[in-house]
C-alpha cells in the first residue's frame, strides 16, 4: 500500500511516497481502517519541512499524519466495529510508567512522565497511507452526516478540551461568560471562534490576515468581528500597544481568550488583556528563543488581583473527540457551509511532500479516497441510509 513517509538517511530527512505492507488484523479487538482523508497542520510543517518529529524505535522511517478520516475495511469480532463505520482516531497512546496516574486512567493527554507516543508524530506511525491497524479503545465514531467535516475532529477536540477545562476552572466563581477574543485565524483560530459563536458568546477575532481574505469573511459571516492585526515595526513593543488599542475599543471586559497563533510575545500581551476572572487558553508553540522586556511587577500584580487563570492545551482525551464531533455538527447546522470553506486545499497523497504551506490559504488536507468515491466504501445498508456531500 502507498503511504506518506518521513526517512532518515545520512544526509538528513525527506518525505516522500513509500510502498508498505498492507496491515493485517492481529487481535479480537483490532481494526483495519480505510484511510479516506487526512488534514494537514503546523506540526505536519514542520514534520516535513524541518525534520521534526521523533521516529518509532529501531525504524527509520514514519508514516506521518494524525487528523485522520477513515471507514472500517475490516473488524475484529470483539472491536464492537462493523464494515462501513466511519472513524477517526485518537493521537496519544499513554506512556508504560504504572506511576502515570492519567494514562492508567485514560487521559494519555495529561501524561506525567512524557514517554507517551502519538501517531504520525513521536515515536508511532501516523495514518497519512491507504490503510492503518488500530486498536478499538483508540478509534471514535464519526456520523456519516458529518464525512464532509470528520477529518476536522482532531483539531476540534483541542478547543474542547479547552473548553471542558475552562468550565471546571470557573466552578471557582458564578461565571457568566459574554465576550472572547481569539488571537489568530488559521484552522484553530477559526474553530475556537465558530465555537464561541455556537456558545452564544460575542466574539472578536483578531489576527494578520487582510481584511478581505477569506478568513476575516468567514468570521463575519459567523456572527463574529474581526480585526487585522497591524504589521510589526519594532517587535513586541508595536504590537502591544495595537492590541490594546483594540482590546480597549470593545468596551467589555474579555472574559476567554483563545491564543492560536504560537507566537509567544503575544502570549505574554494576552495576560494582560483578558479581563477580571478571565482565562486565557495558549494553544499553540513556534520554535524559537524569543527574549523579551516585560513589566514582571505588573503583570503578576494582574494576574492575582484580578483572579486572571493561565492554561495551556495540547493533545485531547476520548470525550473531548466525541464532543467536538458534536460541536462539529452543531456548527455545521447554525452556519451552514462554514466548515466546508475552512478547507481550502485539497491533494493526493502523491502530491503532499511537495507541499507550499505559504500558499495554503487556511486548511490542507490530503484526500487518499477521492470524495466521490466515499460512498462507494460504506456497506450497502449504511449507503441507503446515508448520501455524503463533499
Amino acid at each position: 500500500m502507498k503511504a506518506v513517509t518521513i526517512k532518515r538517511s545520512p544526509s538528513g530527512t525527506a518525505v516522500g511516497i513509500s510502498d508498505l505492507p498492507k496491515p493485517e488484523l492481529k487481535h479480537d479487538t483490532d481494526v483495519i481502517v480505510r484511510v479516506l482523508s487526512v488534514g494537514l497542520n503546523g506540526t505536519d510543517r514542520e514534520i516535513i519541512q524541518e525534520g521534526y518529529g521523533a521516529f518509532p524505535q529501531g525504524e527509520d522511517e514514519m508514516v506521518i499524519g494524525h487528523e485522520s478520516l477513515g471507514v472500517v475495511a475490516e473488524a475484529g469480532k470483539h472491536s464492537s466495529f462493523k464494515k462501513g463505520d466511519l472513524v477517526t482516531a485518537l493521537v496519544r497512546r499513554p506512556c508504560s510508567d504504572p506511576a502515570c496516574v492519567n494514562c492508567r486512567n485514560g487521559r494519555a493527554d495529561f501524561c506525567e512522565t512524557g514517554a507517551y507516543t502519538e501517531r504520525g508524530i513521536k515515536g508511532a506511525h501516523g495514518f497519512l497511507s491507504e490503510y492503518y491497524a488500530e486498536d478499538a479503545r483508540y478509534l471514535v465514531a464519526v456520523p456519516k452526516e458529518a464525512a464532509a467535516f470528520g477529518m476536522l475532529a482532531e483539531p476540534q477536540s483541542i478547543v474542547e478540551k479547552v473548553w471542558d477545562q475552562v468550565q471546571r476552572i470557573q466552578q471557582r466563581l458564578v461565571w457568566e461568560p459574554k465576550t472572547a477574543f481569539i488571537l489568530g485565524s488559521g484552522p484553530l483560530g477559526l474553530l475556537a471562534a465558530m465555537t464561541c459563536r455556537s456558545l452564544g458568546l460575542d466574539t472578536f477575532v483578531w489576527s494578520k490576515s487582510e481584511e478581505t481574505s477569506l478568513q476575516a469573511e468567514l468570521v463575519r459571516r459567523i456572527g463574529a468581528h474581526y480585526r487585522q492585526a497591524d504589521a510589526l515595526k519594532d517587535g513586541f513593543a508595536e504590537q502591544t500597544l495595537r492590541l490594546k488599542e483594540y482590546a480597549e475599543t470593545i468596551g467589555r471586559r474579555v472574559d476567554l481568550m483563545f491564543e492560536c497563533t504560537g507566537y509567544s510575545p503575544l502570549a505574554f500581551e494576552a495576560m494582560e488583556v483578558v479581563g477580571a476572572n478571565g482565562v486565557l487558553a495558549l494553544l499553540g508553540v513556534t520554535p524559537g528563543n524569543t527574549m523579551l522586556n516585560i513589566s514582571a511587577d505588573q503583570l503578576n500584580k494582574e494576574l492575582v488581583l484580578e483572579n486572571k487563570c493561565i492554561l495551556g492545551s495540547v493533545n485531547a482525551s476520548r470525550k473531548d473527540f466525541e464532543t467536538g464531533i458534536y460541536r462539529l455538527q452543531q456548527i455545521d447546522r447554525q452556519f451552514k457551509g462554514v466548515l466546508g470553506q475552512v478547507i481550502t486545499d485539497r491533494m493526493s497523497l502523491e502530491e503532499v511532500h511537495s507541499i507550499d504551506f505559504k500558499r495554503v490559504e487556511i486548511k490542507a488536507v490530503a484526500d487518499v479516497v477521492p470524495p466521490s468515491q466515499w460512498e462507494s466504501l460504506i456497506s450497502p445498508e449504511e449507503a441507503a441510509r446515508y448520501s455524503f456531500s463533499v
